[in-house]
């Protein structure tokens, strides 16, 4: 038998170069039609459309389709035309790219390195440049021998695969244990020693305490609490943090003797994360109305806020019963830091403090803007922020210094500190003075571009901790907004956001996503993170590798709903009963009123439910229609969507506008009334989270059909309540729901086959009631098990423990990264600053 060959994987370009070879006439006919178009951008969609319109015979054209270069196509994620030339930036998966150019003139093929593609991508708009000095963004040689996944589907994993790379490395003898030793020798907090004493020196000594102590406490029963026998480990060299009972205390010792005798990833994050760690947690959320009650609506305020306030809540009973186990009395605090407003709209957002409802020990601490004119008064839109940050956030430590207790003296030590140093330039002399005021946070968390980049000063300044969360990156929202960002920074000022979010990526120690599909797209999508790989903003700068979707740094790690309003209709003793009757006359009343138009004449038919914001995205007016179409779909269930405004004249914004409209028309054309109820926007939760379960009493399901959705918090609510949920296929419902198990996948742009899949799943239901019963089961089931703020903070937690413990012992802060990343700060983006215009009223 012969020996199997291996054969090298050809290239893309090689890919292209074999398709010239055997279609000549062909892919010169489809690349001449590129180029007929001229100098522009062509999309994935150009790409394929034209490969129906070239001249040949029918066979020759299903050839190239079926050739090598069609994978090439597929695979494209844009081209840039100038002719005679068109180079194609090609992701034949997740993370990975290459870059060819293809002279049509001469029939030639070259493959390009990411430098020479976004050099040939500005003389779009630049024209044709021999200026070699162009300044580029490249941090791959920072990481290049940093251990990282090579496998797409290992993308959003970070955590594992680190800690698997580097307690191999580290603990290979027994001279790579001292810096675990260290960090525990020095871990303390307000001054209480944690962990171990001074009688602890060395490894050795320490595997001979733990035995000695596993001996003694083995004999108490494990029920004995930890206070009885403190003492006498103490002696030991043994302080407290080990556990509240002689049970937890041996577990945390056996954990630890386990990983001195041989090292194991998992082992090695169960002890990290039950290590006494995290007391004080700072959350920034600089931009928009932050508040509890009447906020949601006005600018840029909305689920961020109800994102932060869901977190907080479950990280503070996170916090508190982590630190019970740990054997502490310690009281955790949790602060969101937020703008202060003084002219605030009737809301609090003109309060420096407020506590947080449903907590103990959080609070939201207001922070105004400032400029050389003093306090900013009135709010100002999230792309506007950037002449304020730098001073926010020395104003921010100043307030954080106030609030954590600090004496006199070391906040005028701070304050010269900080207005002496520009950011990212505090010595090492810095850290250690704040750590000894021993009132700063442990764990810096940002939100959105602006709070991430406030997170990162502070975080450097503070030596602390800094997890990222993006929500939602706009270069990705805005197509081709980097390379033309001359068009759309008077209004946007994205030269300064997206030199923000490189900067704030970078500096972080790790990065969370709600999804898979956020950092790194789909097969054909480009993730929000992916997008900021390599990209160029002409006569700026280009990134050559900006960020790496291969990182350890990134962790998904999904939110929830709230679990006290958001629960299963069978929970009878929850069940807001009291709300039934305005629930019912929001859903049946006749009288029509600018609160809720349409009649369902049917009372026993089951409800199918959407909520959404009216715009384009959403698609509710697309799902309306999509109903509206299916005679089978009306005669089996009712339809009842929440979005928007009823009155045009209420809406400000023309693209609410255009749907408003659409949806009036929709009920005239399809003679929707009987069978549809529009409802205005509903923002009380308590209500919303009793609604869902009512329409799951009729036996309904919930609708979420938009184009594209990130997360998807109302397919995690509804699914919550019972709701068998029909969600669309593009983005984060794709992997909170497991189609035909715990709901169904539908695709927005077949609207057809998403209401015949609807009508098929109310037929089956009617015919087999216990189906219904089945995937609302396996939906709550599939929500429990991967979908609540319990697992959120518990994994939160635990992977501030585990990378905070790496910053500690290992090169993992990076130094080198972070001085670039200091030249980057001071030499650019203070430039970029200072063309965003100063608030109207700032500049009087």
């Amino acid at each position: 038998m012969a020996n199997p060959k291996l054969e090298r994987i050809p290239s893309m370009r090689d890919r292209v170069q074999d398709t010239l070879s055997a279609h000549r006439n062909e892919l010169v006919s489809l690349l001449s039609r590129y180029v007929e178009q001229g100098k522009g951008i062509l999309h994935p969609n150009n790409l394929i459309d034209e490969l129906d319109n070239i001249v040949c015979d029918d066979e020759a054209r299903m050839s190239l389709r079926d050739g090598p270069f069609s994978e090439v196509l597929k695979a494209a994620h844009e081209a840039i035309v100038l002719p005679p030339f068109v180079a194609v930036a090609i992701r034949p998966r997740p993370g990975v790219w290459e870059y060819v150019r293809v002279d049509v003139s001469q029939l030639s093929v070259e493959e390009l390195s990411v430098s020479e593609y976004l050099r040939f991508k500005e003389e779009l708009v630049d024209g044709p440049s021999d200026d070699p000095f162009v300044l580029e963004l490249d941090f791959e040689p920072f990481n290049a021998s940093f251990p990282r996944p090579t496998r797409s589907s290992s993308i959003g994993n970070g955590v594992q695969f680190l800690n698997r790379q580097l307690s191999s490395n580290m603990f290979r003898n027994k001279d790579s244990l001292e810096p675990l030793l260290d960090f525990l020798r020095v871990h303390k907090y307000k001054g209480h020693a944690l962990m171990l004493n001074d009688r602890i020196k060395s490894v050795s000594r320490l595997q001979s305490a733990l035995l000695k102590a596993e001996e003694y406490i083995s004999k108490l029963p494990s029920e004995t609490l930890y206070t009885e026998f403190e003492y006498t480990i103490q002696e030991m060299g043994f302080e407290r943090g080990w556990g509240d009972t002689a049970a937890r205390v041996l577990e945390m010792m056996h954990l630890l003797l386990d990983i001195l005798q041989a090292p194991d990833p998992s082992t090695l994050e169960t002890f990290l994360g039950r290590v006494p760690m995290v007391f004080n947690v700072v959350i920034l959320s600089p931009h928009g109305y932050f508040g509890q009650a009447n906020v949601l609506g006005l600018p840029d305020t909305g689920g961020q806020i109800v994102y932060i306030l869901d977190q907080v809540r479950a990280l503070e009973n996170e916090m508190l019963l982590r630190i019970q186990q740990q054997g502490l009395d310690f009281k955790p605090r949790i602060l969101i830091v937020t703008r202060l407003i003084p002219d605030s709209k009737g809301t609090s957002c003109n309060q420096r403090l407020e506590r947080v409802s449903g907590t103990e020990h959080t609070h939201i601490l207001r922070v105004p803007f400032r400029s050389e004119h003093g306090i900013l008064r009135k709010w100002i839109s999230r792309f506007d922020v950037w002449p304020y940050l730098e001073t926010y956030a020395e104003t921010t430590s100043y307030a954080l210094c106030l609030f954590y207790h600090c004496t006199d003296a070391s906040v005028n030590l701070l304050l010269l500190l900080l207005s002496s140093s520009p950011p990212f330039l505090l010595n090492d002399a810095g850290s250690e003075i704040v750590a000894e005021l021993q009132g700063f946070p442990d764990f810096i968390i940002g939100n959105y571009s602006d709070g991430n980049l406030v997170a990162s000063l502070l975080a450097h300044k503070m030596g602390v901790t800094q997890c990222n969360i993006a929500h939602a990156l706009e270069k990705t929202k805005y197509p081709d907004s980097d390379i033309y960002w001359k068009k759309f920074d008077d209004k946007y000022h994205f030269s300064c956001q997206f030199t923000a979010d490189v900067l704030a990526m970078n500096n972080a120690d790790f990065i969370i996503t709600s999804t898979y599909q956020e950092i790194a797209g789909t097969k054909t999508t480009v993730g929000q993170y992916e997008s900021h790989s390599a990209f160029t903003l002409p006569g700026q700068y280009r990134v050559v590798h900006g960020i790496n979707v291969f990182d350890t740094k990134f962790n998904i790690v999904s939110p929830g709903a709230d679990m006290d309003i958001y629960f299963p209709c069978s929970d009878k003793q929850k069940r807001l009963t009291a709300l039934h009757g305005s629930i019912e006359k929001m859903l049946f009343d006749h009288e029509q009123t600018d609160e809720q138009i349409g009649t369902l004449t049917d009372r026993s038919k089951p409800i199918i439910f959407s909520m959404a914001r009216l715009d384009r995205v959403k698609n509710m007016t697309g799902f309306v229609e999509c109903y509206g179409k299916n005679t089978k779909l009306r005669e089996l269930a009712n339809l009842v969507v929440v979005a928007g405004y009823i009155d045009v004249k209420k809406s400000k914004d023309r693209e609410e506008i255009l749907e408003i409209e659409k949806m009036h028309e929709l009920m005239k054309k399809y003679k929707l009334d009987g069978q549809f109820r529009w409802i205005a926007a509903q923002t009380n939760r308590a209500r919303n989270g009793e609604l869902y379960r009512y329409i799951a009493d009729t036996k309904g399901a919930f609708v979420q059909p938009a184009f594209y959705e990130a997360f998807g918090l109302t397919v995690v609510e509804a699914m919550s309540c019972s709701l068998p949920t029909f969600a669309t296929c593009h983005g984060g419902p794709a992997e909170i729901i497991e189609h035909g198990v715990s709901g169904f996948h539908m695709d927005p742009y077949y609207p057809d086959q998403a209401a015949e899949l609807m009508a098929n799943f109310f037929e089956k239901c009617r015919d087999d009631p216990s189906y219904w019963k089945k995937i609302s089961d396996a939906g709550i089931q599939r929500i429990y098990e991967r979908y609540t703020w319990k697992i959120y903070s518990e994994r939160l937690m635990t992977l501030a423990g585990v990378y905070g413990f790496w910053k500690y012992v290992s090169k993992l802060e990076r130094r080198e990264t972070r001085r670039y990343l200091e030249m980057f700060y001071i030499l650019k983006f203070r430039d970029l600053v200072k063309t965003v215009p100063l608030s109207i009223e700032d500049q009087h």
